[in-house]
Parts: structure tokens; C-alpha cells; sequence
């Protein structure tokens, strides 16, 4: 049994070690709460805009161009991986990094042997995290964090877009975390480009094969031009407030199970230390009682 001032060292160390991470919990609260309410009022309006745009990017003529839509073939793929730059925040952001491997190696797996899979990392936990699992990054964004709005994710998803209209790659996914609760986080696999290849079920109603009818003004043309370009700067904002609720929310959930855990191991060490200072109190009884009966003999 170790000595009662190792115990006493510990429990100290202990107790510190709980009293940040209940400055943490409290702070990524604090952060949540304000991460939520942006993605609970974006939602509803980013889903009836991603409705709008999968209604008129199936009902497009084939005279109309559309460049954002699907192509014969797919020869090169862009995976955005969406993490945050801190850890602490239980398997958030190693779930993306899986997630990220798994789409490369086994998905896209002929696709990578050709090195035509390009990975863009936005948050340093997925630059880290991939690079430790050999996985090239082509461009990474660290900053983002430090001042988010919609005009700076607008810059990203613009070059992103700029990427597929160019014609560099064929195929656009994003992994990253979707917010349900402040316990449970989704981890999700998208298709960001094409958006004529989207498949939108939200959609679908109790009426089996309905779809929604639009009456386009000032035209079909000015539509393509306008609201689908606006619409996926819309989704990419969406899954970036999504990624970050979620970064809060199990930031959290991770303090306060590393609180809890800190406050049974202080427990069990003040057990110890009360059984080792009775043992030794027992110890030092038995010696003096040990010497008085020497000295009598």
C-alpha cells in the first residue's frame, strides 16, 4: 500500500485536475448554448432550400447549363473533413478522421490508387489526425474558427465550388458531425457536388410519389444562376454550424464523465488514505505495546 503522502500528493493532483475540467464543462455549456440556437434556426431554412434546389435540379432542361451537375463519369474525388482545432472532446473529432480513412482506402479505394482522392481538412484536429494515418492533406483551413460567420465559410465553399465547376474533381463528400443534442452527435457522410445526383427525402410526404411543384420567376435560367449557388454556400454554412453545436456538446459530455470519474477516484483514494493511516496508527500502537511489555520482561 503506498505511503499516506503519496496519497496525499494525489489526491491533490486529482482534485485539480477536477476542478478544471469542471471549468470546461461549465464553459463549453456556456458555448452550446449559443452554438445551438444558430444551428436549430439555420436548419429549417438551409432543409426547404435544399428541397427547392433538388426540385429544379431534376425538373432542368438539357439546354440549360448547369455546372454544378452530375457527370458521366467520376475520374477525381474531394473529401472535406470537418473537425474542430482543440481536443478533449471524446471521439468527435477521431470519428471524422475514421470516417475519412474508410471513404479513401476502401470506398474510393481504386480512385486513391491513382492518387485522384484529395482531402481538404478544415480544424487542425483533422490535419493531425490524417497525417498520422498517411493520408495526403491538399489544402487544410486552421482559421475558420477564430472569426465564424457566413461570409468567411462563403470564401471556402466558393473555392470548393470553383473546384468542381472547373472541372478539377467529379465528386464532392463531406464528413462531419451533425448536432442531435448536447449527448448525442451523428456522424455524417455527404454528398455536397453534384446537386443533380442529391437525393433529398425530405421531399417525400405520406402521399406516395409526390413532389412539390415550383412556379419559377423571372426564369429557370436566373434559378441556376442564383439560388444554386447560394443554396450549397447554405448547406457547406449548415454542416459547419452542425460540426461546431457538436464540438460543444461532446466537449461537455466529455467534462462532465471526466469530472464524475475524477470525483469516484478522489473517493476511493480518500478510502485508501483513511486505511493506511489506521494501519499505521494500528502499527505504531502494536510497537509501543510491543516495547512495554519488552521492558517488563
Amino acid at each position: 500500500m503506498a505511503n499516506l503522502k503519496d496519497i496525499r500528493t494525489r489526491i491533490v493532483s486529482v482534485k485539480s485536475t477536477q476542478q478544471v475540467t469542471s471549468a470546461m464543462k461549465m464553459v463549453s455549456a456556456a458555448k452550446l448554448r449559443k452554438a445551438q440556437d444558430a444551428i436549430i434556426q439555420m436548419r429549417p431554412y438551409a432543409d426547404k432550400l435544399s428541397e427547392v434546389l433538388s426540385s429544379v435540379s431534376s425538373n432542368l432542361s438539357s439546354d440549360i447549363e448547369n455546372k454544378y451537375a452530375k457527370r458521366n463519369t467520376i475520374n477525381k474525388v474531394l473529401i472535406v473533413a470537418i473537425t474542430s482545432n482543440r481536443g478533449l472532446c471524446g471521439g468527435f473529432n477521431s470519428n471524422v478522421i475514421k470516417r475519412t480513412v474508410e471513404l479513401v482506402s476502401v470506398t474510393h479505394k481504386d480512385l486513391a490508387k491513382k492518387n485522384k482522392v484529395d482531402v481538404v481538412a478544415i480544424g487542425k484536429k483533422a490535419v493531425d489526425g490524417l497525417k498520422s494515418k498517411g493520408i495526403k492533406v491538399s489544402n487544410s483551413y486552421l482559421e475558420l474558427y477564430d472569426k465564424l460567420n457566413f461570409a468567411s465559410v462563403s470564401e471556402i465553399a466558393q473555392a470548393i465550388m470553383d473546384s468542381y465547376a472547373n472541372g478539377e474533381y467529379d465528386h464532392i463528400e463531406l464528413v462531419y458531425n451533425q448536432f442531435k443534442n448536447a449527448a448525442v452527435q451523428n456522424l455524417v457522410n455527404e454528398q455536397f457536388l453534384p446537386v443533380g445526383d442529391i437525393v433529398q427525402t425530405e421531399i417525400k410526404t405520406k402521399k406516395s410519389g409526390y413532389k412539390p411543384s415550383y412556379f419559377f420567376e423571372p426564369s429557370m435560367q436566373e434559378i441556376v444562376v442564383k439560388i444554386i449557388p447560394q443554396s450549397l454556400k447554405i448547406q457547406f454554412f449548415k454542416a459547419i454550424l452542425d460540426s461546431v453545436a457538436s464540438e460543444h456538446g461532446a466537449r461537455m459530455t466529455a467534462m462532465h464523465k471526466a469530472t464524475d470519474n475524477a470525483f469516484e477516484l478522489i473517493r476511493e483514494l480518500k478510502l485508501n488514505y483513511n486505511k493506511a493511516r489506521q494501519a499505521s496508527i494500528t502499527n505504531e500502537i502494536l510497537e509501543i505495546v510491543s516495547g512495554a511489555n519488552a521492558m517488563k520482561g
